[in-house]
């Protein structure tokens, strides 16, 4: 049986949506295949319930059900109306890109937006445009209402201290002594566990200065957790000693050869100007050094 051959739709399509519109083809322009994003599209955080009949009791995931997205902000980074759209699409795409079709079923579905500035402007967008509410859950919770997918804003330097110490301690602004001390004690208390150590090392070297001046004398676990960086900063100090040594015998090697060059050229000439003339030297530093050995 001879094969059939496999028609390709798709160039027949981008061809004949622009034959429809050849009337008026000078108001738009066509792009097939455009890609969505220049970098491939990734989730910051998924969290995915194991059973679905538990609920989650954590302030921050009460809101969770099967799948949650989750979009972090670094607290350098603001969360713009942009990204809103972006992580919205993500989590469209996430239900659709399965083998069956609503194998992830759409009510299974949440949206987290995690960040350390309140976004004015998008929540802003959101309320004019969207017609969403956002209201205040407790503090640095914000439940965002008018959409089917449920959908919660957190503000990290916002959220409860007791609660939530950690997501709250990632920021480069802590300066509360108390706050540093309490991070530090639960530090040691966990300092072997890896979550701990990459959790803390982020937060130390973000509040370098505020952390060294409450623990001047810093616990072993901090030692321990920087020893790194004390490491490169141990050697940055050492290379930039020996550059500045190196430099300072060189220019006092030269110096000298220079000095003697100008006396031994001085002995032979008799003449100052011949000699700056011969080693290329202002004249004025001829007569500098002749004049000094002639004392």
């Amino acid at each position: 049986m001879k094969k059939r051959k496999v028609i390709e739709w798709h160039p027949a399509f981008e061809a004949s949506i622009q034959i429809e519109f050849e009337n008026e083809i000078d108001k738009m322009t066509f792009e097939p295949e455009h890609l969505l994003s220049k970098l491939p599209m990734r989730i910051d955080e998924l969290v995915i319930k194991l059973r679905d009949d538990e609920k989650i009791e954590k302030n921050i995931g009460r809101i969770f059900r099967k799948h949650n997205i989750i979009e972090y902000k670094s607290p350098e980074d603001n969360l713009t109306i942009n990204d809103f759209y972006k992580v919205y699409g993500y989590c469209c795409f996430y239900q659709s890109d399965t083998e069956h079709v609503c194998e992830i079923r759409p009510e299974e579905l949440t949206i987290t937006f995690i960040c350390n500035h309140y976004p004015k402007k998008m929540i802003h967008h959101l309320k004019e445009f969207q017609k969403f509410q956002i209201k205040p859950i407790e503090p640095g919770i914000y439940y965002i209402f008018g959409d089917a997918i449920p959908m919660q804003l957190i503000i990290t330097k916002e959220l409860d201290k007791e609660k939530n110490q950690w997501l709250c301690s990632l920021r480069n602004d802590i300066t509360d002594k108390v706050e540093i001390e309490n991070l530090v004690k639960r530090y040691e208390e966990k300092k072997n566990s890896k979550l701990y150590q990459a959790a803390m090392e982020a937060i130390t070297r973000a509040n370098w200065e505020a952390i060294k001046e409450v623990k001047s004398s810093m616990c072993e676990a901090l030692k321990e957790l920087m020893a790194e960086e004390f490491q490169e900063m141990r050697e940055q100090v050492t290379e930039q000693v020996t550059e500045q040594v190196t430099e300072q015998v060189t220019k006092q090697v030269t110096e000298q050869l220079t000095e003697q060059f100008i006396m031994n050229a001085y002995a032979s000439t008799g003449d100052t100007r011949k000699v700056s003339d011969l080693l290329k030297i202002p004249v004025e530093i001829v007569e500098k050094t002749v004049a000094a050995h002639e004392i």
